[in-house]
C-alpha cells in the first residue's frame, strides 16, 4: 500500500469522523516511509564504480604484469563482498548491496579478463553460465531484487552471447535461469522482478525461434504457453506481468503486420515467416483448451477475449490487414472496459494507450497515400489530441465516482 495515499485518504477518513485522528496518526506508523530516492544513490554509485573499475583496468591490462592482474582481481571481488557483508550486518542495507553487486561485477569482469590474458578460445557461453551461477547464489543469500535483476541481465547476456556469437540456443543457461529465478520470484512475488523475468523468457524464446532459423510465428507457441500456464493460478494479480508481456508482444506483431505487410507480400510471408498452419493451428487450439480450462477453474472466463490477439488471420490470402485492425480495436476496447469493471488501473491506462495507438494506425494506414503530409500530421495531432482527452476525462471521472461510492460504504 502507497503511504502517499494512505496519508491522502486517511486524512479524509479522519475529517469525516470515520477513524479518529490517534488512528489515523497510528495506522500510518505501521507503514514507514521509505526513502527510495535516496536508498538507489548507493546503488546507481555501485553501477557507476563498476564500470569505472572495468573501464580503467581494460585500458591498462596490458601493462599490468599477470600476477598482479590476478591479485587485483581477486582482493578487490574480495574486498567487496567482505565490506558489503558486513555493512549489511550494520544495517546499511542498500550500500551493502551495492558493493556486493560490485563483488559480483568484479567477478565476471574477472572471467573475462582472465580468458584474454591466458588467450582461452569460447566455444560457449560456459563461462558467462558461471557468472550469472554466482549470482543466483548471491540473490538466494541476501534476498535482494536488485541482485536478481542484475543476475537476469546476466543470464539474459549469455543467452544473446551464446546465439550472436556461437548461433547456439544455449538450454543450461535458460533451465539454470527459469527454475533459479523462477522459484525465487515464486518465493517473493514481487511485480518489479515479475516484469523483469518475463521480458527475460519472452526475449528467450524468440532468441530460440531465429537461432534455430525456425518460422517467425513458432514465437507464439511457447509464449501464450506461458499465458496459458499463469491462468491456472489463483492469485493473478502477482502474476499478471507474464500474460501482459505476451499481450504486448502478440498485439506488437499485429501491428507490425497491418503496417508493413500487404496482400502483395503475404506469399513471402507464408514461405519465410509463418509456421506450418496444420501443427501451428492444432497446437493453438491445444493452448485455448488449456487456458479457458484454467480460467474457468479460477472464475476468469471474461478474460477469454485475450486470444482475439493468437487468431492466426495471416494464413489468409486477402484482407488481413483489415482483419488485424479490427482486432487491435476489439482488444483495446475490451481491455478498457475491463479495465473500469475491475476499477484496476494499470489496464485502464494500457487500454487507452493501445486504442489511441489501434486509433493512430487505422488513420495512418488509410490516409497516408491521398492526404498532403502537413495536413496528414495536423490532422493525426488534433484526433490524437481529442481521444486523449476524452478518454482520461472517463477515466478520472470514472476514478472519482468509485472513491465516491467507497466513502458512502464507510458512512
Amino acid at each position: 500500500m502507497s503511504r502517499r495515499w494512505l496519508e491522502q485518504e486517511g486524512r479524509s477518513w479522519s475529517e469525516k469522523g470515520i477513524i479518529t485522528s490517534d488512528q489515523y496518526k497510528r495506522i500510518l506508523d505501521l507503514y514507514p516511509e521509505q526513502k527510495r530516492a535516496i536508498g538507489l544513490i548507493p546503488l546507481l554509485g555501485s553501477i557507476l564504480v563498476g564500470l569505472g573499475i572495468l573501464s580503467f583496468v581494460a585500458a591498462n591490462w596490458q601493462v599490468i604484469p599477470q600476477l598482479l592482474r590476478l591479485s587485483i582481481i581477486i582482493l578487490a571481488m574480495i574486498a567487496f563482498y567482505i565490506t558489503g557483508d558486513r555493512l549489511l550486518k550494520k544495517d546499511h542495507h542498500n550500500l551493502g548491496i551495492a558493493l556486493i553487486s560490485l563483488g559480483l561485477i568484479t567477478f565476471g569482469a574477472g572471467i573475462i579478463l582472465i580468458a584474454q590474458m591466458f588467450h582461452l578460445t569460447a566455444y560457449d557461453a560456459t563461462s558467462i553460465i558461471v557468472w550469472g551461477s554466482a549470482g543466483l547464489l548471491l540473490t538466494y543469500l541476501y534476498t535482494s531484487r536488485y541482485l536478481f535483476l542484475l543476475t537476469l541481465l546476466v543470464f539474459t547476456g549469455s543467452q544473446l552471447y551464446s546465439t550472436t556469437e556461437f548461433n547456439h540456443f544455449s538450454y543450461v543457461s535458460f533451465v539454470i535461469m527459469g527454475v533459479g529465478l523462477g522459484f525465487y520470484w515464486w518465493n517473493n512475488k514481487n511485480e518489479t522482478i515479475g516484469w523483469g523475468l518475463a521480458l527475460s523468457v519472452t526475449l528467450q524464446f524468440l532468441l530460440l525461434v531465429t537461432s534455430n532459423a525456425w518460422p517467425f510465428t513458432w514465437f507464439f507457441i511457447p509464449v501464450w504457453l506461458l499465458y496459458a500456464g499463469v491462468d491456472w493460478l489463483k492469485d493473478r494479480r502477482t502474476v499478471y506481468p507474464f500474460q501482459a508481456v505476451t499481450l504486448i508482444a502478440a498485439f506488437v506483431f499485429n501491428l507490425f503486420i497491418i503496417l508493413f505487410w500487404s496482400n502483395d507480400d503475404i506469399s513471402s510471408f507464408h514461405h519465410g515467416l509463418a509456421a506450418n498452419s496444420l501443427i501451428y493451428c492444432s497446437l493453438l487450439i491445444l493452448l485455448l483448451g488449456l487456458s479457458l480450462t484454467g480460467k474457468a477453474r479460477n472464475n476468469r472466463l471474461s478474460s477469454s477475449l485475450d486470444w482475439v490477439l493468437a487468431i492466426p488471420f495471416f494464413y489468409l490470402n486477402n484482407g488481413i490487414d483489415v482483419l488485424y485492425l479490427l482486432t487491435l480495436f476489439t482488444f483495446s476496447l475490451y481491455l478498457l472496459w475491463r479495465g473500469y469493471a475491475e476499477e484496476w488501473r494499470l489496464k485502464i491506462n494500457l487500454g487507452t494507450l493501445l486504442f489511441l495507438c489501434s486509433t493512430m494506425t487505422a488513420y495512418g494506414k488509410l490516409a497516408w497515400g491521398f492526404m498532403d503530409k502537413s495536413i496528414f500530421f495536423i490532422l493525426g495531432g488534433l484526433i490524437l489530441l481529442a481521444l486523449s482527452w476524452f478518454l482520461n476525462r472517463r477515466k478520472k471521472q470514472f476514478l472519482a465516482d468509485v472513491e465516491e461510492d467507497n466513502d458512502h460504504e464507510h458512512k
